[in-house]
């Protein structure tokens, strides 16, 4: 009979050596040797089930339109750097998509195409699923052109620290895209795409929509499914659109949002997905109120110009019937704290000791990728960025020396972000700030300093980390230009309200158009 027949484990039973040194690693000590020897019976039989369950075929998630796996395009064809990989995947013949072009973050799954998530460690992976949104984008007629580079594992607001090098930003080469969607952001300000999508755990859609002049928007937590792409920290782990107008924007998302029947564990069930796009046929603001956020305005190293750029252009929100005034949210000066707290352990965790997975919830899990990353991360591990050298160092600190401590604070303390967030929001429709306060910094060179590399890496994040602590959307618009560089101005509203957003934005849009 074939169940009788020789198959090599593909778990091992651990040798008594083995189980002996772990039991040390802990502190354990058995009381005689015979001790040791039926812990390693028992888990044997464990081990037997786990090799028993590795021969059943494992659910994934489904590709459904043919594709190549495409190339890596010449320095030619990708000046800007803001290509990893061309490929060319049509999606349905009809759809609200139909007939436009896509970029996706090297973060998130195109079955058949490599995915290296900024880093060398997981250069060669090619995943056999594809993520939701790919799945969204095709099913609505969108042509998926190629994977956009993103930061080392995502963990950086520059455009620096991919193995593949720098992403350059449109409107000047020698200065950061910002990221770490940087790839999505040039391509779109390019016009080499019609629309990209985008990750933000920290910022990394509004930032380089910022910079790139574009239009980003971060969706309320859970909205649009994280299926499929790696996860950096669950609880703040957002996908959302970026294209050069709100109406594309809007227009996208109305794609991407939605339930994916029980997937994601990010998602609440009955998620409701108005057709954004229409909701923009509005020519005023009449009965609105928009607050200017006092402290997003006094971020250390923020460009007085940028500052004044932005309040002009929001108080122009006034000659469509919006009431526009200064409001206080104190504890947002301390966002990024409250980020670093549950955010540098969590990512650690999360990336570092998961595999880019959240463990310890029901949903897909990508494990030809978890077991990717889990052999080539131990053996390459110097090739990891500095940024995410930083996140190795510190989070095995924190985990040696106060493990879950600052983590448990952090959430803790999220909640007193939000309620202040609440509190303004029951007076104001949105409030607003600059997404970044300066603008796009000059991309480091070869003698950079680490102090340097660090500071343009993390200097981006200050007033965008906030909405990824409360789980808000926030949508940036560009404000206008200085010295020829774009300036972002974000948009911050209650959950799940993205139609008020992007009805403000839209408005925001148009009085803001530079004169033909």
């Amino acid at each position: 009979m074939a169940e009788n027949l020789y198959s090599e484990p593909s778990i091992q039973v651990p040798t008594l050596a083995h189980l002996e040194e772990l039991g040390k690693r802990r502190g354990l000590r058995f009381n005689e040797a015979t001790d040791l020897e039926q812990y390693r019976e028992f888990i044997s039989e464990l081990c037997d089930g786990f090799n028993e369950a590795d021969k059943l075929p494992e659910p994934t998630l489904p590709v459904k339109y043919p594709r190549l796996p495409g190339y890596r395009p010449k320095q030619e064809d990708n000046k800007l750097n803001g290509w990893y990989w061309r490929t060319d995947i049509e999606g349905a013949k009809t759809g609200k998509l139909a007939g436009r072009t896509v970029a996706i973050k090297d973060n998130i799954a195109v079955a058949g195409v490599p995915m290296m998530k900024g880093c060398t460690i997981t250069e060669g992976y090619v995943p056999e699923f594809d993520a939701t949104v790919v799945t969204r984008i095709l099913d609505a007629g969108g042509r998926i052109t190629g994977k956009a580079i993103c930061e080392g594992y995502c963990f950086s607001g520059s455009s620096s620290t991919c193995n593949k090098g720098p992403v350059r930003n449109f409107h000047n080469p020698m200065h950061s895209a910002s990221g770490s969607s940087g790839g999505s952001g040039t391509l779109v300000a390019a016009g080499e795409v019609d629309l990209a999508v985008g990750g933000d755990q920290g910022g990394s859609i509004r930032m380089p929509s910022s910079w790139c002049g574009i239009v980003g928007m971060k969706p309320t937590f859970g909205l649009v499914p994280y299926t499929g792409a790696m996860a950096i920290e669950p609880s703040v782990d957002h996908l959302g659109p970026m294209a050069k107008t709100v109406y594309d924007c809007a227009l996208f998302l109305e794609v991407l949002a939605g339930y994916d029947d029980g997937l994601d564990p990010r998602q609440f069930p009955n998620i409701e997905v108005p057709e954004y796009s229409k909701e923009l046929q509005v020519d005023n603001l009449n009965g609105m109120k928009i607050g200017l956020v006092k402290e997003g305005f006094n971020r250390p190293g923020a460009d007085d110009k940028v500052n004044e750029l932005v309040k002009r252009a929001v108080r122009k929100l006034t000659n469509a019937g919006a009431v526009v005034e200064e409001v206080s949210i104190p504890l947002h000066e301390k966002s990024v704290i409250i980020w670093n707290l549950f955010g540098l352990e969590g990512s650690y965790d999360t990336i570092l000791r998961q595999q880019s997975a959240p463990v310890g919830f029901p949903g897909f899990y990508p494990t030809s990728s978890m077991k990717f990353q889990g052999v080539s991360l131990p053996t390459r591990i110097n090739d990891l960025s500095h940024t995410m050298k930083v996140l190795l160092l510190f989070g095995e600190y924190l985990k040696e020396c106060y493990p879950g401590q600052f983590y448990g604070r952090g959430m803790n303390m999220r909640r007193l972000l939000s309620q202040e967030y609440e509190i303004a929001l029951e007076k104001y429709d949105a409030v607003v700030m600059p997404t970044i306060p300066m603008t796009a910094s000059k991309l480091p060179m070869k003698d950079t300093s680490l102090a340097d590399y660090w500071s343009k890496a993390f200097e981006p994040c200050g007033n965008a980390e906030a909405a990824c602590v409360t789980g808000m959307p926030a949508l940036t618009v560009n404000a206008g230009f200085i010295d020829g560089l774009p300036v972002g101005t974000m948009f911050t509203g209650r959950k799940f309200d993205e139609v008020t957003l992007l009805k403000i934005g839209h408005i925001f849009e148009k009085l803001n158009a530079p004169a033909k």
